[in-house]
């Protein structure tokens, strides 16, 4: 039986250029089965198809390519978006009834992601045209199905399909950042183009809002992305825009950790740990402005709104948020380094620094040390004599334990200010920790030292009673052959030479 993996590979799109050595086996080059080639499929016959009255054509361009006939009405109105992961079952035969694959005859559903060209043209095509339960017969053109070489071995060239479909469920794209399941978004209408709303984007957003059979939200509201909350719109409805094309609507079940939480909403009546559905439409949306589309006045304007912007999010713990705040400052300023005008150049190192030293204060609160020291750095070249870039380097320095380094930026700081409170004490802490290291490699080392110690007395011992030993094994030998000659009566003198 085919795996879920094999399976979702079934009914690759087909084009009229696919190379022979592509469909050599009947599928890629990977040698994924194809419908007609799966081990499960029994080649049998099917009713030959005769098109009713009541089929549809589906194409976009209505050429008759893909036409479905219902025979057996689904119920609802619901019908699944691209994105969606759906579930059928099918029969597929060619129209003279030869059969050539079947998941019936697998016994198992098979899935794939709609709009995305998992499958066949005509499945994408026919597919979102159906209503949950609905059973219809599809008929398809080469066109729209395996072209004109077809698909070796149960598929031949310029082959017109019918394929029976039983939607019997579908679940929406999963959207959530961390792919939980937290927020299943189903596209009414996929919108124009291709961009979607970057951060800080303003976007113009029609919401409508579910609970159970209630409606408790519809309106109209713009908000900038990062910044929903301040609008009233929850995480779950900022992540829909976030993926949505201009003029895009969508569907989408929000699990209540990107909705209300635990604590629900009395204004709404939300209920705490409360799920809720959302039709999302985003009316239009307007990014940042890209550097390269301000003079230098708008990117000094632009830049002081985002430094008061990322401060009210630093004050309320968002730290980061804020950076990415203090990032487009540095975005807009860091090249203007040449210019004429001294306010407007004093104004723009003014605002840069505080965007690199704001930085290196968030990373502080969120304990990276690395990254604050880096943003200190930065700094320190807008204004060498920063005190601020001085302890706050001192700071991400001694978060790093790097106790030399913060001592120096400490002491810096008292050169220019030795009344300067936070830098004595921070020096004081640092002195003692540098004293504390080297009172415990002196301990360290004392201790290697008596072991070495006691360890080369140990062996001096022992080779000396290993000496001792030999001597005596030497001592012994030689009295016994004394003894063995006396016993044998040989009292001669060595003979001279």
């Amino acid at each position: 039986m085919a795996s879920d993996e094999e399976k979702s590979e079934n009914f690759l799109p087909s084009s009229d250029d696919t190379s022979d050595s592509e469909r050599e086996d009947g599928g890629p080059a990977t040698g994924t089965e194809q419908p007609g080639t799966s081990g499960g499929a029994s080649v049998d016959r099917v009713p030959v198809y005769v098109r009713g009255p009541a089929a549809v054509d589906v194409t976009p361009d209505k050429d008759g390519g893909v036409t479905k006939e219902v025979i057996r009405p689904g119920y609802g109105d619901e019908r699944p978006g691209t994105g969606d992961t759906v579930y059928v079952h099918y029969v597929g035969s060619l129209t003279d009834g030869t059969k050539f694959d079947s998941s019936r005859d697998r016994g198992d559903t098979f899935k794939f992601t709609l709009g995305t060209g998992s499958v066949i043209k005509a499945w994408d095509m026919a597919v979102a045209a159906m209503t949950r339960s609905e059973v219809c017969i599809v008929q398809c053109t080469a066109k729209y199905g395996y072209g004109k070489r077809g698909s070796k071995p149960k598929i031949p060239p310029n082959a017109t399909l019918v394929f029976e479909i039983e939607l019997l469920d579908w679940k929406g794209e999963d959207i959530s950042e961390s792919l939980d399941e937290g927020i299943l978004r189903s596209q009414l209408s996929e919108g124009d183009g291709y961009q979607t709303p970057t951060d800080m984007s303003t976007c113009n957003v029609h919401v409508k809002g579910k609970h159970g059979d209630r409606i408790f939200e519809d309106r109209d509201v713009t908000f900038v992305i990062g910044e929903a909350d301040a609008a009233g719109v929850m995480a779950g409805v900022e992540q829909v825009v976030k993926k949505s094309k201009q003029g895009a609507r969508s569907k989408a079940v929000v699990k209540a950790k990107y909705a209300y939480g635990s604590e629900g909403n009395r204004e709404y009546n939300i209920p705490p740990d409360a799920d809720l559905e959302y039709e999302v439409e985003l009316k239009s949306f307007e990014p940042l402005k890209d550097s390269w589309k301000l003079n230098l006045k708008e990117k000094l304007e632009h830049s002081e709104n985002l430094k008061n912007k990322g401060t009210d999010f630093f004050k309320v713990g968002k730290f980061k948020r804020a950076i990415s705040y203090y990032g487009k400052i540095i975005e807009y300023l860091k090249d203007e380094e040449k210019l004429d005008d001294e306010t407007d150049a004093s104004t723009r190192s003014q605002l840069l620094l505080a965007a690199h030293l704001n930085t290196a204060m968030s990373h502080l609160k969120l304990q990276d040390g690395s990254e604050a020291r880096s943003a200190c750095d930065s700094a320190l070249k807008v204004d060498p004599k920063s005190e601020k870039g001085l302890f706050r380097r001192g700071m991400a320095n001694l978060n790093l334990r790097n106790y030399e380094d913060a001592l120096a930026d400490f002491k810096a700081v008292l050169d220019l200010d030795p009344e300067n409170k936070a830098a004595k004490n921070q020096l004081a802490i640092v002195a003692h920790k540098i004293k504390q290291i080297k009172e415990n490699e002196r301990k360290t080392y004392a201790g290697m030292f008596e072991k070495f110690a006691s360890e080369d007395a140990k062996k001096a011992e022992k080779l000396q009673v290993w000496k001792d030993g030999d001597k005596q094994e030497k001592t012994a030998e030689s009295d016994a052959a004394v003894n063995a000659a006396t016993d044998s009566g040989d009292h001669s003198a060595p003979t001279d030479q």
